[in-house]
This record gives structure tokens, sequence and C-alpha cells, in this order.
């Protein structure tokens, strides 16, 4: 009886979990039926036969069985660091924590650049596609139909400061009406045409495919729009675990998206024409208007889950130090994952609007969407394949059997999207490259300015032994924050000689960031005591967690240092960056990036949680 209980309490929990899941995880690829197969079938022509209609909703369901379904849930999701997903995780696991490699970083870090234009282009394209129902309640709603998409969407990344807290609690039950509603549509429509089952059979999408040649080849890239939420699924892990995520998908997700694309494929068959939205013909015309305010609210909590991923995204860089310090808000203390990065939101806001009212459509927005996310999945299946060999222990042969299928799709699926280049797919590559760029450059600029730091630093009794008996000592606690793991930080070998003084005691502090998501608060800090009443510590971090200096203080006095917490002074450096007169530097214009960056990147204060009362900063020039 007690293992009766423990089992239904489990289930409830896995239960509770799931809902919460189709809120966060699930919205992106749920909304993927108001645009996916209007898309593929704009593709094939006008007045597709029944070859062409079950050969593309047998591509379509198969596409979500293999890369959903084999590829994501049951292998990639398999693979976490320390709970974590997401490719910043993967590659941080492979290309950090085993051992450095420099070739892994750089893939990892091209897929989080790939992400940032998927963020931008989901809310577009779902918020569009939604709003364009209304062409079918009334076509004279038309011309409205582009200026309110923008004005949602102008509200959407408003209220994003407030946080999300107040409204997440309805995410999962109103996704749940959704995915619950397009699975009795899907229902109503196979019912009109049963015979549209067929296309289970996978052999109606093969021959479909490779009947046509190069021409059939182009569909791909709009079938591949069906799968364009699930490299979510792998990044939103770590917020609920893989066993809540692979129920949602498996129970209701993955069956009402099949139910749907077929009750819109039977529909075809019946003739329905394929010039408008075909998923709202599914509707009953009296339930039209009600059906296209929850696609809106669906389509705008989906774009919550991208931008809530860029967000997290951005921090992780942040704290792996591929990216400046930005100020980052925690919205509620309900949940780490419930934060605000306000300069990542109000760019992407205005990339998002700009690029609705360029396109206009959500066909249009359909050629520039997916070469993104196909080039990100390009990544995960390489990271996939080292994991299968180092982590799990496969063999060589074994690892590329089964990554090797997955590459097969991938590869057909990316050079299907490469067609879209011409016809806005540069879009999220030239998003995806100055991202990109922004992360090297800030990483190879901050570690110039630590190699030029490293080369100053001064032993700490050569020190000691030089400012004995000439430097006077001074009441009170004196803590130095610096990058140099050894001897005598450079900060305080400049207060020392700017201030001609030093606090009788001394706390130099290291903060470092690792390839781990968190840090067990008990190897947290690590102290020395190098010299009587001078210390030197050394605290770790995961790269889910932000800094907070004050706590670690009184964990050192919790744990035996004499430092006196109520006269406290902290002391940081500030380095203004130039460039080397001897040409053997950072390019002039690399030097002038990192600068610009340092100079509009959060206060050192903010980043570690300063008190701003007790914060003395020391300015130094750098030359890199």
């Amino acid at each position: 009886m007690k293992l009766s209980g423990n089992r239904l309490v489990f289930n409830s929990n896995l239960q509770a979990l799931g809902l919460s899941a189709l809120g966060v995880v699930f919205g992106d690829i749920g909304t993927s039926p108001l645009y996916t197969l209007k898309t593929v079938l704009a593709l094939t022509g006008a007045n597709p036969d029944p070859a062409v209609t079950l050969g593309t909703l047998s591509l379509l369901i198969w596409t979500l069985i293999v890369v959903t379904s084999v590829k994501y849930v049951s292998f990639v999701m398999s693979i976490d660091n320390d709970g974590e997903g997401g490719i910043l995780a993967l590659m941080s696991l492979l290309g950090v924590k085993l051992r450095p490699r420099p070739v892994i970083i750089a893939l990892g870090l091209l897929g989080a650049a790939l992400i940032y234009g998927d963020g931008a282009l989901t809310p577009a394209i779902s918020v569009l596609s939604a709003v364009e129902g209304l062409n079918i309640v009334n076509p004279s709603f038309a011309p409205y139909v582009l200026p309110a998409s923008v004005l949602i969407l102008i509200a959407f990344f408003s209220i994003q400061p407030r946080g999300t807290a107040w409204i997440g609690r309805a995410f999962g039950p109103i996704m749940l009406i959704w995915f619950v509603t397009i699975a009795l549509l899907g229902i109503w429509g196979i019912v009109q045409h049963p015979s549209v089952l067929l296309a289970i059979n996978p052999m109606y999408g093969i021959s479909y495919l490779f009947s046509g040649g190069t021409t059939r080849f182009v569909i791909l890239g709009g079938v591949f729009l069906c799968v364009t939420g699930a490299e979510a699924l792998y990044a939103d892990m770590g917020h609920f675990g893989a066993r809540p995520i692979r129920f949602a998908w498996s129970t209701l997700v993955f069956p009402s998206l099949v139910l749907n694309y077929a009750g819109q494929a039977a529909l075809v068959l019946e003739g329905a024409p394929t010039s408008d939205n075909i998923f709202y013909r599914l509707c009953p015309s009296a339930l039209l208007i009600p059906l296209v305010l929850l696609a809106t609210i669906a389509t705008i909590i989906a774009s919550q889950s991208v931008i809530t991923g860029a967000f997290s995204m951005t921090r992780q860089a942040i704290q792996l130090g591929w990216l400046p310090r930005l100020k980052i808000t925690q919205t509620s203390a309900e949940g780490y994952g419930q934060i605000y990065v306000g300069a990542v939101n109000w760019i992407l806001m205005i990339v998002t609007c700009g690029l609705t009212i360029v396109f206009g459509k959500s066909d249009n927005l359909a050629a520039a969407y997916g070469i993104a996310v196909s080039s990100t999945m390009l990544a995960t299946t390489a990271l996939l394949f080292i994991a299968m060999r180092e982590i799990w222990g496969w063999s060589f042969s074994k690892a590329g059997a089964v990554a090797g299928v997955f590459l097969i799709v991938d590869m057909a699926f990316f050079a299907a999207n490469l067609l879209k280049i011409a016809s806005g797919g540069y879009v999220p590559l030239i998003l995806a490259a100055l991202v990109y760029g922004i992360m090297l450059i800030w990483h190879r600029g901050a570690e110039a300015v630590g190699a030029q730091l490293q080369q100053t630093v001064v032993p700490i009794s050569v020190f000691l032994a030089k400012i004995s008996g000439r430097i006077p000592r001074v009441p009170g606690t004196a803590v130095f924050l610096t990058r140099t793991k050894q001897d005598v930080p450079p900060v305080m070998a400049w207060h020392v000689k700017h201030n001609r003084a030093l606090h009788e005691r001394l706390f130099v502090l290291t903060a470092d960031t690792e390839s781990v998501p968190r840090i067990d608060n008990a190897e947290r800090l690590t102290i020395t005591e190098i010299a009587p009443n001078f210390w030197r510590a050394s605290a770790r971090y995961g790269f889910m967690e932000r800094p907070d200096i004050p706590a670690l203080l009184r964990e050192a006095h919790v744990r035996g240092c004499s430092i006196d917490l109520s006269d406290v002074t902290y002391y940081v450096g500030h380095e203004t960056v130039l460039s080397r007169d001897d040409g053997k530097g950072l390019p002039k214009w690399f030097e002038a990036s990192f600068a610009l960056m340092q100079r509009n990147s959060t206060h050192v204060s903010d980043y570690f949680r300063l008190p701003s009362d007790s914060l003395v900063e020391l300015g130094r020039q750098i030359s890199i």
C-alpha cells in the first residue's frame, strides 16, 4: 500500500511538472501548425493532388518522430551538465569540463549565437500567423493585421521588466487548452476524410520526396518548420527535468500535433482552398474569433518561452566569460529562471518589430525562418556524437551509426534551408554573426587584459617586506577582488602606491565561474591565511549562479577569519583599455570594439552585489 501511495505521489508530481512544462517548453513547437502546412503546400503549388498532400503529411509526421521524439527526447535529453541542458551547457561539458577544446567551444558558441536569430524571428512569425486568422473572419480586417501584430509585439516586450511570474501560473493551463483544442479540430478534419491516416506510412513521404527531383527537395525547408522548437526542449530541461518534458511530449503534445496536421491535410484532400491559412479552416465559423484569440495568446506564450531562453542563455554566456556584464534583474523569488535582461529585451523588440514590418506576412517570414535552428541542430548532432563516445563510452561504429542517421536528416534540412538565404534567410545569419563576433571580441579582449595584469604582480613576501614599517596600517578590513590566483593583486599594489596606507586585515578574493551549473555551498569557498591577518580566498560559482561577495564574507567569518564585518571596504580595479604602441597587441579595431563593450558593461559592484557605500574603485590604463 505504501508503494502504491508513493507511486501516486510521483505520478501527481510528474503530471504537475508536465503541465508547467507545457507553458514554457512547448510554446514554439506547439504553435507551428499555424503556419507549417500552409507554407509547405505553398511551395508545392496551387491545388495539390492527393499524392502531394499525403506525402507532405507523411514527411511532417516522421520529421516530428525522428527529430523530436528520437533525437531530442530520447537521445539528446539523456546528456546533461549537472541537470542543465542546451547547447551552451553541452559545450561547457564537452569543451571545458572534460578537457579544454577550442573547436567544441567555437561550435557551441556558434549554435548559441544562431539561437538569438531564432529568438527574433519566432515572436514575429508566430504572432503574425495567429492574427492573420482575422482575414478568414472578415477579409476587410486584412489592413489591420500588420499594425495589430506590431502593437501586440510592442506590448509583449514592454511587460518583460515586470517579470512573468504573475502570468506564468496560467501558461500551463492555457497551453493545455490549446493542445486539446488543436487535437479536437484535427479529429474533426480527419472524420471528413479518414484516408488521410494512410500518411502514417513513411513510404508516402519517401516516395513523394524522391519522385520529383530537386523540386521536391525544396519543400524540406517548409517541413522543417514543424520542429523549430525542438531545441527548446533541451535548453529548458534544467527548469523541469527530462521526465516531465518527455511525459508531456508523448502523452499530449506529439499526439495533438499529429492529429492537427492530419486534420488540415484531410481538408485539403476534401478540396479546401490552400491560398489562406488552412489551420483556421478546421474551425466552425461561429468559434473562429475565440480560436483567433486563443491562438494569439498561445503565440505570445511561445514567444515568451523563446525570450526567457534568450535571457537564460545570456546569463550563462556572461558567467562563462563570453559576453560583457549586463544588468540582470531577478523578477521573482520563486524560480532562478525568472530573470530579465533589459539590453537583450529591447534589442530583440527592435529587431522583431522591424522584421515584422519589413516582411509583412507570415508566409514571407517563413522564408527566413528555420536556417538558424537547422544550423544549431547540426551543431548539436556533432556534440552528441562526441558525448556518445566520451560520456557513454560507445564504440566509434555504434556512435557513428546513430549520430550518422541524425546527421543525414540534419544535413538534408540544413541544405534545404540554405535555399532560403536569398529570400530572407540571411537575416538570422547576420544576427548570429554579430552575436558570435561580440562573444569572440569580449573573450579575447578579457584574456588580453588578464595577461597584462599578470605580468605586473609581485610576490607577497616581497610586497610585505617592502611595506613593513613604511606604510601605516589602519583599522578595518580591506577586500580586494582580483583575477590573479597568486601573489599580490594589482589593485592592492595600486591602492598602496596612491593612498600610502593599508588596512590591518586583508582579504584577497578570486571568484571563478566553472563549467557546471551550480556549486555545492560546502565546496564554494576555499580560504588560506598566507600571513598574519592576510587571507587569500577562492570562490567557485556555477554558470547558472550569480556571485554574492558579502555573503561569502559572512561565511568566511563563520569559518574563523577574524575580519570585521562592520568595517569592510571593497576595492576593485577598473581598467581603461588602450592600444599598444609597439604594434604587438590586438588590432586597433578589435581593441576599440572591446573597449566600447567594457565601457558599457554593468559595473562590477552590481555584478558581485557589492554595497556602493563601501566600494572604492581604482583606475588604471591597460595596453592590449
